[in-house]
């Protein structure tokens, strides 16, 4: 399976959506970036993305934004290929 990093906060409704979306596609293990305990991991987030909204969420290395993409993803049949690789 691949690797998951989201950049996320401890409040954020959406983070929390997202976790539960990729939990519910047998995703284990997920890097969480928590980006309001390091503001320059916000910074950095940026700087990547060119968003400033969490979560940001990258699989297999790859940016694939936040949970309304992600949940796009999903409803396109293309979340569980990103997933197996």
């Amino acid at each position: 399976m691949a690797k998951v990093v989201m950049y996320c906060t401890a409040v954020c409704p959406y983070c929390v959506r997202a976790e539960q979306l990729l939990q519910r596609k047998g995703v284990t293990e997920i890097e969480k970036i928590r980006v309001d305990l390091q503001p320059e991991l916000r910074v950095a987030m940026m700087e990547k993305t060119g968003r400033r909204t969490v979560p940001q969420i990258y699989i297999g290395g790859e940016h694939v934004g936040g949970y309304d993409d992600m949940a796009a993803l999903d409803q396109a049949g293309k979340l569980d290929e990103l997933l197996a690789r």
